[in-house]
């Protein structure tokens, strides 16, 4: 079982930058890929990035790769997601989740999610 709590959210003007975290509890961390997913008003929940378990293996969508970077610290239980150049369609609710085992793309393949945490992106 594995709690996750995510946090950093908020108002940022277009071409700026915010750092997403999101804190597990629970044991064996490590095992687990961690994934960020964002979901839009209207719109279907959304995959943009994953990292494996040790954290050697990353993988993002097209439209974050270059601007968003996922990171993790496994002595803290910690996932971040660093985004930087943010435009307004980058606004959505941004949930991380995890999967036992590896890779994962879809949200029904995450057995656990957090409450999200909201990030508005202003023109």
């Amino acid at each position: 079982q594995v709690q996750l709590v995510e946090s950093g959210g908020g108002l940022v003007q277009a071409g700026g930058s915010l750092r997403l975290s999101c804190a597990a509890s629970g044991r064996s961390f490590r095992v687990y890929t961690m994934g960020w997913f964002r979901q839009a008003p209207g719109k279907e929940r959304e995959f943009i990035a994953r990292i494996s378990g040790l954290g050697t293996n990353t993988y993002y969508v097209d439209s974050v790769k270059g601007r968003f970077t996922i990171s993790r610290d496994n002595a803290n239980n910690m996932v971040y997601l660093q985004m930087n150049s943010l435009s307004p369609e980058d606004t959505a609710d941004y949930y991380c989740a995890a999967r036992p085992g590896s890779n994962g793309v879809r949200a029904d393949e995450y057995d656990y999610w957090g409450q999200g945490t909201q990030v508005t992106v202003s023109s």
